[in-house]
């Protein structure tokens, strides 16, 4: 399992490295402007260059939500602590799974196939949770559908999101479905644990 663990602390710290890097530009970028520094000059028009991929898009949402977009560079760091958060929670899921298997596997268990199947499922539960969780991120960046992968993860989520979008009314302008399905893809894992994997470890890193 050292092998499984040190494949998590690596995603966690590297993730954790990203958000700090993208925090730092950010305010870097707020401080240009409040600096009033030359938008030409290199220093800061490498910093927009770096930064316009995450601060646009949250500028956009908040003028089409007729919000002050000043607020955007504020929005864009929680936005993106909140996805290192869930980035390093899925994989953390999978890994677990992963973990699990390598575990029951070795064990000799006249349970072990039947965990097997419980840590499969509970991993591919995880994975469906990261591919939602990339369509979001797709569509806040505004991925076109010519996009391979973008058209890889909308097949394979909208067999649970478009019933989902069908039943829940959006709010204001946004789309609650995928949450709903985090929701549901939650309950179904904690129902596998508690069945399927009922007496076997379900790892937290």
């Amino acid at each position: 399992m050292f092998i499984v663990r040190s494949i998590f602390l690596f995603i966690t710290y590297g993730t954790i490295a990203i958000i700090v890097a993208a925090i730092v530009l950010i305010l870097l970028r707020s401080l240009f402007n409040y600096l009033d520094v030359n938008p030409f000059n290199w220093s800061a028009l490498t910093v927009r260059r770096l930064t316009d991929p995450v601060v646009l898009p949250v500028r956009r949402m908040l003028i089409a939500s007729r919000v002050d977009p000043v607020a955007a560079p504020l929005i864009a760091i929680l936005l993106i602590i909140l996805v290192g958060y869930f980035v390093v929670q899925i994989f953390g899921s999978a890994l677990s799974a992963l973990a699990g298997i390598m575990s029951a596997t070795l064990s000799g268990s006249p349970s072990a196939p039947v965990a097997v199947i419980g840590y499969l499922l509970y991993g591919f539960l995880g994975l469906y949770k990261l591919v939602i969780f990339i369509r979001i991120i797709c569509s806040w960046f505004a991925v076109s559908y010519a996009n391979r992968l973008m058209r890889f993860v909308f097949r394979s989520t909208e067999p649970l999101l478009a019933p989902l979008r069908r039943t829940i009314p959006p709010v204001g302008m946004f789309d609650i479905s995928p949450i709903v399905a985090f929701l549901i893809l939650w309950l179904l894992q904690a129902a596998v644990a508690g069945t399927l994997l009922r007496g076997w470890p379900v790892e937290s890193f």
